[in-house]
């Protein structure tokens, strides 16, 4: 499998940079997302790597050959940077069976029919189709048809899939089975994957890494986990998880490594007991990142909150406090649900918390937040 790696990858459309002195390292066997909002540059990344955007400047090269290279004046086109592409809309035709479209491609590289139909059925048995061979397209669900256009992507075997958005057109139920089979998909053909999307909840369940972007530049790229738990600015720990990270905004008092004080917009204090990172000078502003499952609703000697609003979903309830004019958000899990305007004691679990430089959003320190 191919190791796939850009450096200094530069495209601009006119006047506008899409994606900027890009250096990314994609590894062998590797389930890759680019991440980001709208506009971030992920679609036009991954179409350079496909080879159907040519980059201004930079190189690329998959499993050790210069696909692209401004320099060198190389620029392969996509039939011979043995990729297959998965686009948004399934693109399947619509005069022919699940069996012709999948052995569409095989039929131009000139294979016999007994080859065809063996990788046919094979492929049709992985994606769990094999009943839907004689149907049209027009005759299979949404997620049917999705199986059927992976399995074309991969009849010719390449050695990477490039995806953009493909789940994007199916109900939730649907989107959360097909996350489950390419997660399998991807274990038993043995490939590499790269996927884009701006839902930050298929890149934490389908990653081995996540490449977030935004306005063309990588802001992080890590394992779904360290993104989510060790962000490297404020852009990357507000855009990943659901709900949103809390960033209360606050001053810094005169402090140690041990504990640092830190004076809310309220007037409140709280301490930030240090576990990693740079001690913040006096009087620095700063985002304290809270996640929402780490605010603690019980218990005594808490700061007092007024529910604003709930939202129960059976497994968790999601809850909006006023924390003396400080937004909050918290997360309580089981079947629980509190009353508007009920005051509650609001205490934070004792470690995972973030500080974030409020001038440049980047990470000051880790640590852990007591009232």
């Amino acid at each position: 499998m191919p190791e796939i790696i850009l450096r200094q990858v530069t495209k601009k459309f006119q006047k506008s940079i899409a994606v900027e002195n890009l250096d990314l390292t994609i590894d062998n066997r590797g389930f890759i997302t680019l991440l980001g909002p709208s506009g971030c540059g992920k679609t036009t990344t991954l179409r350079m790597i496909a080879g159907l955007e040519s980059p201004t400047t930079g190189e690329i090269s998959i499993g050790g050959r210069v696909v692209f290279s401004s320099e060198q004046g190389i620029d392969l086109p996509p039939d011979q940077r043995d990729v297959g592409f998965l686009f948004q809309n399934y693109a399947l035709w619509p005069h022919m069976t699940v069996y012709q479209n999948i052995t569409f491609g095989l039929e131009n590289m000139k294979w016999d029919k007994k080859r065809m139909k063996a990788r046919a059925d094979e492929l049709m048995a992985m994606l769990r189709i094999a009943d839907y061979g004689e149907r049209y397209p027009a005759e299979l669900s949404g997620g049917q048809q999705q199986r059927v256009a992976i399995a074309r992507t991969l009849a010719t075997g390449p050695k990477t899939l490039f995806m953009d958005e493909p789940l994007s057109n199916l109900d939730a139920k649907l989107r959360m089975e097909m996350r489950t089979e390419l997660k399998r998909l991807h274990r038993e053909t043995d490939s590499t994957f790269v996927y884009v999307t701006h839902d930050q909840l298929e890149a934490m369940t389908l990653s081995t890494k996540i490449c977030l972007l935004r306005e063309g530049k990588l802001q992080q790229y890590a394992p779904p986990l360290e993104v989510y738990n060790h962000p490297v600015n404020v852009f990357a720990a507000d855009f990943i998880g659901s709900p949103n990270i809390n960033l209360l905004t606050a001053v810094a008092g005169a402090g140690s490594a041990q504990a640092v004080p830190l004076v809310l917009n309220n007037g409140q204090t709280l301490s930030f007991q240090m576990t990693g990172g740079e001690l913040p000078s006096e009087e620095q502003m700063l985002h304290i990142g809270i996640r929402p499952e780490n605010v603690v609703l019980a218990g005594t000697g808490g700061l007092p909150a007024q529910i604003v609003a709930t939202l129960p979903s059976g497994m968790e309830t999601v809850v909006r406090l006023d924390m003396g004019g400080v937004p909050l958000t918290a997360v309580v899990f089981g079947t629980i649900d509190f009353a508007v305007g009920e005051t509650v004691p609001v205490g934070f679990k004792t470690a995972g918390h973030i500080l974030f430089a409020a001038e440049n959003g980047r990470y000051v320190a880790g640590g852990a937040v007591a009232v």
